[in-house]
């Protein structure tokens, strides 16, 4: 099966005035459409800098990443932020909602920027936030709602325009445990049930329990990868 998105021979240095610090040392990743897959690895390990380099939010130094077999080194910033926002949906730790909008108009804020006309981004808006168990919510702010419930709605907001892949930064860091058991679920329902391909940075051990591969990187290299 063709990769939906791989990372290849990545490295990332970053520099503050003369102190030089190496993030990611010729990484390599493949994912498959369908894979639900962890990352994980101690604080400072570069965990995050390979989710940035894979979401197209930072680029390398070195190295390629592909999406769709598509080399992205040479696209503009415009083409990036064009194919972030149909091909990649992102979960993050802080949720990142919206505060002054509902949250049926966080979810349909993806598929306004990407032209969708009124009527059908909010059915599946509405859809979206049924999907994910929250239809309640739809009018309310996030400062009207849980964590549990925020991230629901974010998870909802990033397959807003049906991406390929969904990449997901501590998806539950912030959450108490039983809302993380149930975004935890959720993800993978949505992964089996819709075939959503999941991306997950955690530290959070039910995560990578239920992950087909845990990718363990350190000092900026994988350093093995389980489920193979």
């Amino acid at each position: 099966m063709a990769a939906v998105l791989r990372a290849e021979n990545v490295f990332k240095t970053y520099r503050t005035g003369s102190v030089v610090v190496p993030a990611l040392r010729g990484v390599s990743i493949s994912v498959e459409e369908g894979d639900f897959i962890a990352i994980m690895g101690p604080s400072g390990s570069g965990k995050t800098t390979l989710m940035n380099i894979l979401g197209l939010l930072d680029r390398p130094d070195e190295g390629e990443v592909y999406v769709r077999g598509r080399a992205t080194s040479g696209l503009s910033d415009d083409e990036l932020s064009s194919m972030r926002l149909r091909s990649i949906g992102f979960v993050f730790q802080q949720y990142n909602l919206i505060p002054v909008l509902s949250a049926l108009e966080n979810v349909e804020l993806p598929m306004v920027l990407a032209g969708l006309d009124r009527r059908r981004r909010r059915e599946r808006a509405v859809r979206l936030l049924e999907e994910v168990g929250v239809p309640d919510v739809a009018d309310r702010r996030p400062g009207e709602m849980s964590g549990g419930q925020q991230q629901r709605v974010a998870i909802a907001r990033a397959l807003a325009n049906e991406p390929d892949i969904v990449l997901a930064d501590e998806p539950t860091g912030n959450l108490d445990t039983e809302s993380s058991r149930e975004v935890i679920g959720l993800m993978k329902a949505l992964n089996e049930e819709r075939g959503v391909t999941f991306i997950v940075v955690t530290h959070d051990v039910e995560i990578a329990r239920m992950a087909e591969k845990v990718f363990k990187i350190r000092d900026g290299r994988l350093h093995g990868v389980e489920g193979l």
